[in-house]
């Protein structure tokens, strides 16, 4: 195990971690405010909007009920006002949101990342591989042809369907998506354990990377409409968690695939997706765009289909706020998902006799520590919120900035912490000590990202739905930093890892 094989792929994300943290202080603390007046009222909401557009009314926070219909002035339209809507405090002392919004939403993600993780751990090209428990063999395929179900195969579609489900969310009835979407990559991964040749199971992943799209833009608006203010950051991390707990169980898979096989792996995979479909069709209420209403005439003009589209993106992105988020975000995922394509292989091969103990250790690893970072990093940049509430005149301004303090910091810190797990090669326990203190600290970035974006973008969908193509564009992140690693390796350097 030489030394420059170390350094390349530890130095890259490491880097890359680094600029996260650069440009995350950029967007915290060098940006002025977003959101203009304050508004406490529709009424006010008109005012402010009618001195740009007579004919556009723009709601800032959520769609408002039937009852008790109002006449908003100096417009024919005719809008609903909630009776119960008091304020953001009353509702904070509630936490009815976790049982009957965010742990539908979370058993859904963690079905949508065990379904598409769960092929990583269903093939095997060594040697002494068996068609039973390896994918590759009993369908016949090769590993440059895994490479392109593993990537490209998925996130081609899925990162052009991101920005179109971010639309459809600030449209459409968005538990209906959500339940379309979790029964659209359960019948995909059904579909997997059936196939007999190449073709069907690219057919299949090309599906599951469309369906997957719809998972987050219609959960991340649910839950900024729907969560108290001063709790979105703690129920977007909640929810985040369903990616530690979903790649723990596609790691896990491989003791499932072990016992009875990959088809039947893969068959109850699907399984467990369509129970999370059915659970979220029961628990979860129905979206307000459905017993909302609007009726005026002049807002026809919104439905301007790929014009309305260009018009969204270029609200969004005025925002210098915005625009930083998405940048550091971008590097962020670009840093995470080499971390995850890279790590396993290096680990098996700087520690050769403790493959299995690995496989345990990184399941555990991203389901403790990596749950725990976005659970904490939820609470502490919503309390760093409401204290920046309290005081100054512009405090919903300053409470977003004061929430991306979390992913900052958490991002500074993640940087030496895999330094150091790649450079600890006499101790596979110390290896993986590091390994936990990168996540715990890292992971803590998604909730507090995601919570200040959409309040400070009017189009949450659509920034939603921006933000997963990003994600998306990040995946090409791990095949470059293979390529920039195999093009540094010294000729006959000894193995390629």
């Amino acid at each position: 195990l030489q030394p420059t094989k170390i350094t390349m792929r530890s130095r890259v994300p490491s880097m890359l971690l680094l600029l996260a943290f650069c440009f995350g202080v950029g967007s915290a603390f060098c940006i002025p405010s977003q959101r203009g007046p304050t508004i406490t009222s529709y009424q006010d909401e008109y005012a402010v909007h009618s001195s740009r557009s007579s004919t556009k009314i723009h709601p800032r926070k959520r769609q408002p009920k039937i009852a008790d219909i109002t006449n908003v002035p100096g417009s024919s339209l005719m809008m609903a006002k909630d009776p119960s809507d008091d304020g953001d405090s009353k509702e904070s002392d509630s936490w009815l949101w976790i049982p009957t919004l965010v742990l539908p939403l979370q058993l859904v993600y963690i079905s949508n990342q065990w379904s598409r993780s769960s092929l990583y751990y269903l093939v095997n090209f060594s040697d002494d591989a068996d068609p039973f428990r390896a994918m590759n063999l009993d369908i016949g395929f090769s590993q440059a042809q895994y490479g392109l179900l593993a990537s490209l195969a998925f996130t081609s579609l899925f990162a052009i369907a991101s920005l179109g489900a971010g639309i459809a969310s600030d449209k459409y009835n968005r538990k209906r998506l959500t339940v379309v979407a979790a029964i659209g990559w359960s019948v995909a991964t059904l579909g997997t354990a059936f196939s007999t040749d190449y073709t069907q199971l690219l057919a299949c992943r090309v599906l599951m990377g469309l369906a997957c799209a719809f998972a987050t833009p219609t959960a991340y608006t649910l839950i900024n409409d729907r969560v108290p203010k001063d709790r979105t950051s703690l129920a977007t991390s909640l929810y985040g968690t369903g990616v530690a707990f979903g790649g723990a169980l596609a790691s896990l898979s491989i003791l499932l695939d072990n016992q009875i096989g990959w088809q039947d792996t893969t068959i109850a995979i699907s399984l467990a997706g369509f129970a999370c479909a059915g659970l979220s069709a029961l628990l979860l209420q129905d979206d307000e765009k459905s017993d909302s209403t609007i009726i005026l005439a002049e807002t026809k003009e919104e439905d301007k289909g790929i014009s309305g589209f260009v018009d969204d993106l270029g609200d969004i992105l005025k925002s210098p706020r915005a625009k930083w988020i998405y940048l550091a975000s971008f590097l962020r995922f670009c840093s995470g998902l080499c971390i995850g394509v890279w790590s396993a292989p290096y680990f098996k091969l700087a520690f050769p006799d403790n493959s299995a103990d690995y496989a345990v250790a990184q399941a555990l690893i991203t389901a403790v520590a990596g749950s725990a970072s976005g659970l904490l990093g939820g609470y502490l940049a919503d309390q760093l919120g409401s204290d920046q509430t309290a005081n100054g005149e512009n405090s919903n301004d300053d409470s977003l900035a004061a929430k991306l303090l979390v992913p900052v910091v958490g991002s500074a810190l993640a940087a030496p912490a895999w330094y150091f797990a790649v450079h600890s090669t006499d101790s596979f326990q110390t290896a993986m000590i590091w390994l936990s203190v990168e996540y715990f600290v890292a992971e803590s970035w998604f909730g507090p990202t995601i919570s200040t974006l959409l309040g400070t973008v009017s189009k949450g969908g659509t920034a939603q739905g921006l933000f997963t193509l990003t994600g998306a564009v990040a995946n090409l992140a791990p095949t470059l930093l293979g390529v920039l690693y195999t093009s540094t390796s010294s000729p006959g350097g000894g193995s390629e890892s």
